[in-house]
């Protein structure tokens, strides 16, 4: 089946997660695409995030995926984890979130499912959401297990490229 792939950033407040994750789930439900949801300030850029899109599809593609739904397939690689249990600490949370949402489907069923999430998302530019800044280089540290003897050999600079890193060897590593 040919996907199309759309994504959407922007902020939105989550009181309840498990209602926020119903009102996404029936959204997908009933324009039959597939909505993931990541914490924003953990995608250490649109590289990353496109990176980790790419190496889930593929995965789906040639029978290698671990989850069986192609959105936590997707939070598995951004997450660069293989269990996909720790990969929830890449997902939204209660409260006050940065969000991207990453669609996939047909795309006259995206712009339906596209129209329904901007009303509960203020929408931002996702070049913006999504790029490294010192804003979110603690969160990712953690998330990624980043190293500072990593950080020293390869410079802060390249903080990002370690992400991209623990993306491609998530299928390996653990």
């Amino acid at each position: 089946m040919q996907r199309e792939i759309q994504v959407i950033c922007g902020n939105v407040n989550i009181p309840n997660l498990s209602g926020f994750l119903k009102s996404i789930n029936s959204i997908a439900s009933e324009n039959d695409v597939i909505i993931q949801g990541l914490n924003a300030d953990l995608i250490a850029g649109e590289r990353h995030l496109h990176f980790a899109v790419g190496k889930a599809l593929r995965a789906i593609a040639a029978g290698r995926n671990i989850a069986n739904d192609p959105g936590i397939e997707i939070m598995r690689y951004a997450s660069g984890e293989r269990q996909i249990e720790r990969s929830f600490s890449i997902g939204l949370h209660k409260g006050e979130n940065n969000a991207v949402f990453v669609l996939l489907g047909k795309m006259d069923n995206l712009i339906l499912a596209l129209s329904s999430l901007k009303e509960l998302i203020i929408e931002n530019p996702c070049s913006e959401l999504l790029a490294y800044s010192d804003y979110k280089r603690q969160g990712i540290l953690s998330v990624f297990g980043i190293t500072d003897a990593e950080i020293e050999a390869s410079g802060e600079e390249h903080i990002p490229e370690l992400v991209i890193e623990r993306v491609a060897l998530a299928d390996f590593v653990k």
